[in-house]
């Protein structure tokens, strides 16, 4: 799992507002090399619906055509209980048995998978022992409100990794404890 989040425990502002994402050219290269250990995407409905309505758009390909060509080429796999049909190039709809999918597609070969925002299917996933690995980019933002990154449940995790960015973001990245 990768997300943003604020210092203050935030992965999106009031209204979904995610100006706030402090991203530069070393992000976009982060990013790169996030997008090239992985070979499905996994999203919920709202996640997924933006960011269909933005990596396939020509201001997207114009302002970062690196990663919005992997966004657009990559597999995706959207989970959701209202939706009837996806769009975006190489999607494809669960509307139900997410963890079941999940675990049936970590037994197969190929790259690592990882839920990209989405929150709600996070949330859902943690107790499952399908996230092998959470991937927190803490950038130096306070909001004061929004939607938190976790709800419902105490977690205990353990960090395996950290890295500094000169804009201040830090990657942390940690295994859930069993």
């Amino acid at each position: 799992m990768f997300n943003m989040m604020t210092l203050d425990g935030f992965f999106e502002g009031p209204n979904r507002d995610i100006r706030w994402h402090n991203v530069d050219a070393e992000f976009n290269s982060f990013a790169v090399e996030q997008l090239d250990e992985i070979d499905t995407l996994l999203f919920g409905r709202v996640t997924y619906e933006l960011m269909a309505g933005y990596w396939p758009t020509p201001t997207a390909l114009r302002n970062d055509p690196v990663v919005a060509g992997r966004m657009n080429s990559i597999s995706k796999l959207v989970f959701s209980r209202t939706l009837r049909k996806v769009e975006w190039s190489n999607s494809r709809l669960v509307n139900e048995n997410a963890a079941q999918e999940i675990e049936k597609l970590k037994r197969l070969p190929g790259k690592d998978m990882a839920i990209f925002g989405s929150s709600d299917l996070t949330t859902s996933l943690m107790g499952t022992g399908l996230i092998d690995e959470l991937r927190i980019m803490l950038n130096p933002v306070v909001l004061g409100n929004g939607k938190p990154l976790f709800t419902e449940g105490t977690r205990v995790l353990k960090l395996i990794r950290s890295r500094t960015f000169r804009s201040g973001n830090v990657l942390l990245s940690y295994k859930p404890k069993s």
